[in-house]
């Protein structure tokens, strides 16, 4: 590690319950600790070996809910027990990054930090490493609320899209002009046929002092929040000032909290073969497939007019899958699931229908 790389760090998110992927992956073990696409590693391994590559293990935290530090433990024993930091309450991304901001700040106020979630596919980890590193050397020189973007290959609903100006303002650096959520079909068409969208993958990079100044400006109250309890950073009085304060926090995303409103945002067209592996279809995308386009996780899968299926049951459980196309069958001790791929963005709203009906035993 060269001199410079002392300064870069990365939190990784991993404290959300993915519900799109359920029932495989439940409030008690979420997709993040889970392995995916069968790979031999769950995602959260993944993410950190990625970012091991080119930031140092003690530069490295994973910002987790307190009901997931056991298993972030297990599954990365050789990080260090103080960098993993614990919420104490699910507040999406905004807090999370404010509290992580603040937490750095205080051990390296000439820090430049990349927050990135835990349950992303990247396939070119080369190419991964490059962008992070062009990201993290030009926030390190600019106030500059920086995003990798992502070159969209079909017009997708299911992510937001960043519009970006034309001319470049450093190598491969563009200064991002709208963000728009998930847009309609036609709307889609119209982002990719235009050029100057991407996806957003919800990586974010800047210097320590950049985004405090932006918690400070667009995000006060919660802010203030984090600077109440600065003294406690760091020391064993942290964990009791963090539970008193976390609750308090608005429950905002960092994109709606401050990318949107900044003026100072910039973003870096990348292609890493990145998948948000936000839904069973993503998944799909992902997999293997049989001659008959099936994605088949599970040894006894017997398949019988069945097209373009996702298909994930036990090893030791027979299944017959006849006269099906197009559907997600996930089959797991307790739950079985049969929905239409079509519906898959839907399975997030099923599963609160569950809890209405069912309480949290299947969740």
């Amino acid at each position: 590690m060269t001199q410079l790389n002392s300064h870069f760090y990365v939190a990784i998110m991993a404290g959300g319950i993915g519900s799109r992927f359920w029932p495989h992956s439940r409030t008690d073990n979420p997709k993040q600790f889970l392995d995916i696409l069968n790979t031999g590693k769950t995602l959260l391994q993944w993410t950190y070996e990625r970012f091991l590559q080119f930031i140092p293990k003690e530069n490295i935290y994973v910002v987790t809910h307190v009901q997931y530090t056991g298993k972030v433990h297990e599954q990365l024993p050789e990080l260090p027990e103080e960098n993993i930091v614990n919420e104490p309450s699910r507040k999406n991304t905004a807090p999370c990054i404010a509290y992580i901001s603040h937490k750095i700040h205080k051990q390296d106020p000439l820090a430049n930090i990349i927050c990135a979630p835990a349950d992303h596919l990247i396939m070119d980890g080369p190419a991964f490493t490059n962008a992070c590193l062009n990201a993290l050397l030009f926030v390190q020189k600019h106030s500059a609320l920086l995003t990798l973007g992502i070159k969209p290959t079909r017009p997708d609903t299911g992510y937001g899209y960043i519009q970006f100006e034309p001319q470049q303002v450093a190598d491969n650096v563009y200064q991002v002009k709208t963000f728009t959520e998930k847009p309609n079909l036609e709307l889609a068409k119209t982002f990719l046929q235009s050029g100057d969208f991407l996806w957003n993958a919800g990586i974010f990079v800047w210097n320590v002092n950049t985004i405090l100044s932006a918690l400070k400006q667009h995000l006060p109250e919660m802010n203030e929040l984090f600077e109440q309890i600065n003294d406690t950073l760091n020391t064993p009085q942290e964990k009791d000032a963090i539970e008193k304060v976390y609750p308090q926090c608005t429950n905002i995303s960092i994109d709606y909290g401050i990318m949107e409103k900044a003026n100072n945002v910039y973003v870096i067209p990348s292609n890493f073969g990145w998948s948000d592996l936000g839904t069973w279809a993503s998944a799909y995308e992902n997999l293997e497939k049989d001659y008959l386009g099936n994605a088949v996780q599970g040894k006894n899968v017997m398949v019988i007019d069945a097209t373009k299926c996702m298909v994930k049951v036990p090893n030791d459980k027979l299944v017959l899958l006849q006269g099906l196309d197009e559907f997600i069958v996930i089959d797991t001790p307790d739950v079985l699931l049969v929905c239409k791929k079509e519906n898959e963005q839907q399975i997030k709203e099923y599963v609160a229908e569950i809890k209405r009906n069912k309480g949290e035993k299947f969740l």
